[in-house]
């Protein structure tokens, strides 16, 4: 196979970039990307929520991504990899949560 031929069935794939299905993932890296960049933002600024809802969504739709037709591998990457960097800030802020003293109660 040609590479002309490659990208003619990249263009013409179901989940390729002439479909919502190509770029709804592509521009869903930027979340990631975002996680990515407060890696070094400290602990106690990390939103619990926030992650917990980036992490859920990674693990959802990872799932999600490898039960349609046909596969949609650009789906399942940014997903993996949200759930991935999700579970990490988690990780971070729970550990660092657990590690302050308890306010004394009288």
């Amino acid at each position: 196979m040609t590479i002309g031929q490659k990208l003619a069935a990249f263009w013409n794939h179901p989940a390729g970039p002439k479909t919502i299905h190509f770029w709804a993932p592509t521009f869903k890296w930027g979340i990631s990307l975002a996680n990515i960049a407060d890696i070094n933002r400290p602990a106690d600024k990390i939103s619990l929520p926030q992650q917990c809802a980036i992490t859920a969504t990674g693990v959802i739709w990872s799932r999600y991504s490898t039960q349609i037709t046909p596969v949609n591998y650009n789906l399942l990457a940014v997903n993996a990899f949200m759930a991935v960097t999700g579970g990490y800030q988690l990780f971070r802020k729970i550990t660092y949560d657990m590690s302050q003293p308890k306010p004394a109660t009288a």
